[in-house]
């Protein structure tokens, strides 16, 4: 059985420096991968880690790791596992906004989880917080690197992670981790797969948008995240009433569940019946969708950090607690923040946006950080040991 708890021999500065010095993917022989025998346990807890992941899975697998991935049915967790033609088991659901149904749906999860670990025997579980896979490997004995990048949303109680990884934007000690126990990688956590994007204009034709229109990419505030401030709403609301007086804005609307979709039938039929909200009628590739977008107006935090990835306006009706990655952004003019319901008149620009053939190709060294930051924990925390049944 691993000792989840026990004192690794590697510090962080031990990571970090052969972080430093790995100059690329090395060429190895199949009996000479670095995760090679070794396998790491994925646990997606909401949509955006779908596309996230994507990436890092490819890396690892490309290292020699066996990876094992299980998800939360959560939003479009599902229909962006298909989207992305991603095997993965599905396990638990989400609870609601209710606190006390969130805690219970977590240990009902942990418990649906554990015979599946079991026979997985993996060397790492690793997420960008899922709670239920910390819980199933302290259990279990097995090591635990978390991923973050709102330093809001980190606390779990007596929930501690062996590992944290976040954007080096954020001060180590707003995480939460383990003492020695705190990695950082460069850049954001979008920059991992932002690069990734092939543009395809024909998103466009299949949304029924015509050649001249104003394209804007609208995210509703999470109302069932525990962050949520229900100002977001009032200034979604205004957001819309702006958009209304525009008879040539497409506005590409992505509700977070059917409930909200609903909503937004029941109070807004007229933009809908007039073209002007367009709520998709299948999962579609966000970072498209982004890209040919004129600007973007979100209540949630990573298509904002996604459009700042891109270089595409972006501004946020996020009002919970601001992150550190956010007030980066917003320092650096890459995102706007609406923080009152004049804001929306005053700050956000409705033009037509002049964009290159592509997104750039800057080097964004984010995905190599951490896939070498996870081979090192590996490494160091249990090189030959597996969970025993």
């Amino acid at each position: 059985m691993v000792n989840a708890n026990s004192q690794t021999e590697v510090s962080v500065q031990d990571v970090a420096r052969a972080v430093v010095e790995h100059e690329g993917p090395p060429v190895h022989q199949a009996s000479t991968l670095r995760g090679a025998g070794k396998r790491i346990w994925i646990d997606i807890d909401n949509s955006p880690h779908v596309p996230f992941f994507l990436p890092i899975i490819e890396e690892l697998k490309n290292e020699g790791f066996e990876v094992d991935l299980t998800a939360r049915d959560i939003y479009q967790v599902r229909e962006l596992l298909d989207f992305f033609h991603l095997p993965c088991k599905v396990i638990g659901r989400h609870y609601g906004k209710a606190k006390s149904l969130k805690v219970l749906g977590t240990f009902v999860r942990v418990a649906q989880l554990i015979p599946t670990v079991v026979a997985m025997r993996p060397n790492l579980g690793l997420s960008h917080g899922s709670r239920a896979q910390i819980l199933a490997c302290k259990s279990l004995g097995i090591p635990t690197a978390m991923m973050h990048d709102y330093e809001h949303s980190t606390k779990t109680g007596f929930l501690k992670p062996d590992w944290t990884l976040s954007p080096d934007i954020i001060p180590s000690q707003a995480m939460g981790g383990k003492l020695g126990g705190q990695l950082q990688y460069p850049g954001l956590k979008e920059d991992v797969y932002a690069h990734r994007l092939q543009p395809d204009a024909s998103l466009l034709r299949l949304l029924g948008i015509e050649p001249g229109a104003l394209v804007i990419t609208l995210r509703p505030p999470a109302t069932e995240a525990h962050y949520h401030n229900p100002e977001s709403e009032v200034l979604f609301a205004a957001t819309l009433k702006m958009l209304q007086q525009r008879p040539d804005v497409r506005a590409v609307t992505l509700p977070r569940n059917d409930r909200q979709k609903k909503q937004l039938q029941s109070d807004w039929p007229d933009m809908i019946a007039s073209g002007q909200m367009i709520i998709p009628k299948a999962p579609l590739d966000g970072m498209n969708l982004i890209w040919f977008s004129d600007l973007v107006i979100s209540g949630g935090g990573t298509m904002n950090r996604e459009a700042a990835a891109l270089g595409v306006p972006v501004y946020s009706i996020f009002r919970g607690k601001l992150g550190a990655v956010d007030r980066y952004l917003a320092d650096c003019g890459r995102m706007i923040l609406i923080e009152r319901p004049e804001d929306v008149a005053t700050k956000i620009e409705l033009t037509r946006s002049k964009r290159p053939a592509t997104p750039g190709n800057s080097v964004r060294p984010a995905l190599r950080s951490i896939v070498e930051n996870l081979i090192q924990i590996v490494e160091a925390q249990c090189p030959t040991r597996r969970l025993t049944a």
